[in-house]
């Protein structure tokens, strides 16, 4: 199949064609004829797959005709983070040049004023996170009411993010008569009962099992000890041909940490999280995408939606808390039927462990161990501490046998009360156990 079958126009197929795809994907090839018949739709598919053209393709056409008034957008696309949003906005201008399309991105980090501009001049859409989106409506800067078309975008993340009752206040201001596409990347039973409260009769598209990792990807598992992942880490980055690299981190303060460490050892790197400026975030981005800085060290805040399509590597410096966040943050790499590697570092313990069969009981497969990162001395380390914890437990034990003796022989007096024995150490007290505190030299 080709773009040309699925029904868009002169001007877009010019556009696809000199972006240089050649083939729809399956979500793209499924869901767009449904969106230019005006359908809602229900859609899931596994991240890199082209979610977003799905949508952006039908609604330059459905668009081309029309006019949007000041303040009042035509259409309407949420996204859960600025990035995500970001990346909207930048296919849309790619897909939409040869088309005369009004446009505005609403995100935190960017000046109200200049916002509020484009909006005044009208836009056909409007691409915003809910937050920021909120803060225009509540300062009356912008009216909901004509959006005839709505998309949701990663949903489950919205969920995640908390999101939700923030997208069904904005939805409640729309006209029911209009489009939504709901779009997510998991279809779990609590995103479609979220899914209901949007759609009507929608058209189900889910074009591969959730939490399915793709076969591009060649991932391993490598148990190491906690002091020792930076240098595993440094390690991999040197032996495996890495065009460019997403280390995943846990907590923020890992990132500043784990960069810091990189940066003192040569390698160029730049960080990616959720209490950066907009500014900020925007840079490292731009200068991750040009080959500037090979390495980016990010929280969950990149592992969905993101489209960089040349990621050679994954690196879980942490293994995820969410099991399906695996899935999202390895499938930064292996993107387009490229090849891609992904390595996760553990931790021998308990926590870690829990996570790991989290992570293998959702795909269904356990993840290839790559060869043991506990070095010799490390073993020989745990060994002394294991040997050192067992001397310990066993004079422990050794004095509460002595206690449990003295407390076995030791006799009641009339009263019931429990008195020492006898005194049966000698002459003086040297000979004693306990020498009173008056009689010790200083």
């Amino acid at each position: 199949m080709s773009f040309s079958d699925l029904g868009l126009s002169e001007e877009l197929l010019q556009a696809i064609s000199e972006l240089g795809y050649e083939a729809p994907t399956p979500i793209q090839a499924e869901s767009i004829p449904y969106v230019l018949m005006g359908r809602d739709i229900l859609g899931s598919a596994q991240t890199g797959t082209g979610k977003t053209a799905s949508f952006t393709l039908p609604m330059i056409d459905i668009l081309a005709n029309g006019r949007a008034k000041a303040r009042m957008p035509r259409s309407l696309i949420l996204a859960p983070t600025r990035e995500l949003a970001a990346q909207v906005a930048e296919n849309f201008e790619k897909f939409a040049t040869h088309h005369k399309l009004s446009m505005a991105l609403l995100i935190g980090g960017v000046s109200f004023g200049d916002q509020e501009a484009a909006l005044d001049k009208g836009v056909d859409v409007l691409i915003a996170t809910p937050g920021r989106l909120l803060d225009h409506f509540e300062r009356g800067k912008v009216l909901l009411q004509d959006v005839k078309i709505l998309v949701i975008d990663e949903a489950d993340r919205m969920l995640d993010m908390g999101f939700i009752p923030d997208v069904e206040r904005i939805v409640s201001t729309l006209s029911k008569m209009r489009q939504t596409l709901f779009f997510s990347a998991t279809l779990s039973d609590e995103i479609k009962t979220i899914g209901a409260k949007f759609v009507m009769n929608p058209k189900v598209i889910s074009v591969a099992p959730p939490a399915a990792t793709a076969s591009t990807i060649t991932a391993k598992l490598i148990w190491t000890h906690f002091k020792k992942k930076r240098e595993v880490l440094r390690g991999l980055l040197q032996s495996e041909d890495i065009n460019n690299a997403v280390i995943f981190c846990n907590r923020k303060r890992d990132i500043s940490t784990l960069l810091s460490s990189l940066k003192r050892h040569n390698f160029k790197a730049v960080a990616l999280h959720g209490d950066m400026t907009q500014s900020s975030r925007l840079a490292a981005l731009e200068e991750f995408k040009n080959g500037e800085s090979p390495l980016l060290i990010a929280s969950d805040v990149a592992a969905r939606g993101l489209d960089i399509p040349s990621v050679s590597h994954v690196f879980n410096f942490d293994v995820p808390s969410n099991a399906e966040d695996y899935v999202h943050r390895i499938g930064r790499t292996g993107r387009a039927g490229r090849e891609g590697k992904a390595f996760t570092l553990a931790v021998p313990n308990d926590d870690d462990k829990k996570l790991v069969k989290a992570v293998e009981e959702l795909i269904g497969a356990p993840i290839a161990l790559m060869e043991n990162a506990i070095t010799d001395s490390d073993e020989q380390a745990n060994a002394d501490n294991a040997s050192t914890k067992q001397k310990d437990k066993s004079v422990k034990a050794s004095n509460d046998d002595v206690h449990q003796s003295k407390k076995a022989n030791a006799k009641r007096n009339e009263h019931g009360e429990l008195r020492p024995v006898a005194w049966t150490g000698g002459n003086s007290f040297k000979d004693a156990d306990h020498i009173p505190a008056f009689l010790r030299s200083a």
